[in-house]
């Protein structure tokens, strides 16, 4: 069954609010302190750095991924761990940084938010798309180890990207799990951080105020994002858009409130992708406006306890969100299912012709640890995706399917990988169309980047008995 996603609940409350900001509501920033009896200088209840200093910790460590020269690398490991689980001050942003005329306004994490990780606020779970059933925290130092040991983070006898892996998981386990999994979710309940009272003593905002606030943050993307078009969006991850970026004109990126990050980068790339095609999106406008929508309502409350009926409201706007952004996942993941099975036609002809196929394997490879890791995120919502993550796991296997038709599907107690024979090379390019498919009929995907679904039956009839019931 399809799951349908709700359209954002207009909320007609603009003129309750001042400054210059919302001169035309459009912009998530400088929303007034509600908080009863504050008395500090703060006269903005906005407040999400620490979620943005995350995404620099995420970029800085996708990019150590790709540092390592091929042998062990003990202080390529440790520099990896300070960024996914260390909170030490001094912690260089070694992504996203100044780029020519793209000018980035911080250089150090703390300068965001200080004493921040990623482990601390990655899904705790075991992960069941991975052997040996490693939690969230532990299958990231896995493949840390692993990536600090790689050659610019590339595994070629098992076919593994791990900077690739990492981010894509990351960017589900920890900023897709949190926002809809906590603040949009347990947050919202009348009795956890309740509106009428600070979130913590001497704040300058409203518990539910900094719930919504930190929900937004993890999606990562500019406070004027309703000012912007997706492609503007997409091209400020992408460095390349210096103006869009710069809201107030300082010259700089402030990565606080004007840059993009992972989440949304992915949602802009969907939408603008297809802008003028019949299968048209609009996830990154459709979660905006809804956290933006939220966060009027929580502001036209005035630091009173939320009504039944405000509430109500609150959890629509994040229904909103949280079906789109899940939406988002499995776009990420149908279009890399896609683009493995367009790189396992490509390696065929080259191996066919007796070429070199070294290229074009470092290409599968990436694109499978992007496949990979997206369909791990994808599952680490508060939804339980049930039979068809089963079968994602399944079809997507431990590892990608190698030349010699060997495939990862197990990891030893000594953290060593155990491959055995995989599926015929025409059966897993099989598995990839019918990913798709299943991506289809589960989540309803529309932009469907890399649509391959149209070669499954050719496939199939070519394979005959060959192939598996688990493609049915």
């Amino acid at each position: 069954m399809i799951r349908t996603v709700a359209g954002a609940t207009g909320v007609a409350l603009a003129g309750l609010l001042t400054g210059a900001a919302f001169a035309d509501g459009m912009v998530y920033a400088d929303f007034p302190v509600t908080v009863k009896g504050y008395q500090g200088k703060k006269t903005s209840s906005v407040s999400y750095t620490g979620q943005i200093a995350r995404h620099a910790l995420h970029d800085s460590l996708k990019k150590l991924a790709g540092q390592g020269n091929g042998k062990p690398n003990p202080a390529l490991k440790a520099k990896m761990m300070a960024y996914f689980s260390g909170k030490d001050a001094g912690r260089k942003i070694l992504a996203p940084a100044s780029n020519g005329k793209f000018a980035v306004k911080q250089s150090e994490v703390d300068a965001i938010s200080k004493g921040k990780n990623l482990a601390g606020k990655t899904y705790k779970a075991a992960v069941a798309g991975m052997p040996n059933g490693m939690t969230g925290p532990e299958l990231v130092a896995f493949w840390i180890d692993k990536a600090s040991s790689a050659d610019k983070g590339f595994d070629a006898a098992n076919g593994y990207d791990y900077g690739q892996l990492i981010s894509k998981f990351i960017m589900g386990a920890v900023f897709y799990n949190q926002a809809v999994d906590s603040y949009l979710d347990e947050y919202l309940s009348p009795t956890k951080k309740p509106n009428d009272k600070p979130y913590k003593k001497g704040a300058a905002y409203t518990g539910k105020e900094h719930a919504w606030d930190e929900a937004f943050g993890y999606f990562g993307t500019p406070a004027h994002t309703l000012r912007l078009t997706p492609k503007q969006v997409y091209d400020i991850a992408k460095r390349r858009d210096a103006a869009a970026a710069d809201m107030n004109g300082d010259g700089k990126v402030d990565l606080k409130s004007e840059m993009t990050f992972g989440p949304a980068y992915y949602a802009a790339g969907f939408d603008a992708s297809v802008y003028d095609k019949g299968n048209r999106t609009s996830y990154l406008h459709t979660i905006a406006k809804a956290f933006l929508d939220g966060r009027k309502l929580l502001a036209a409350a005035r630091g009173e306890k939320l009504t039944d009926a405000q509430r109500a409201t609150l959890m629509g706007h994040a229904k909103t969100i949280s079906d789109n952004w899940e939406k988002v996942l499995a776009e990420a993941t149908f279009k890399y299912a896609g683009s493995v099975y367009k790189d396992m036609v490509k390696l065929k002809i080259i191996v066919d012709a007796r070429g070199d196929p070294a290229k074009a394997f470092r290409a599968y490879a990436k694109h499978w640890g992007e496949l990979k890791g997206f369909s791990l995120a994808l599952q680490a919502g508060k939804n339980n995706l049930g039979e068809a993550a089963t079968r994602i796991n399944r079809m997507i296997g431990a590892g990608p399917l190698l030349l010699n038709a060997s495939q990862v599907v197990d990891i030893d107690s000594k953290g060593n990988y155990v491959r055995d024979q995989g599926p015929d090379w025409g059966e897993y390019m099989l598995h990839m169309a019918k990913v798709q498919k299943l991506l289809i009929e589960t989540f309803g995907v529309r932009a469907r980047n890399n649509d391959v679904t149209g070669e499954i039956a050719a496939l199939a009839d070519s394979l005959g008995d060959k192939a598996s019931a688990e493609n049915d």
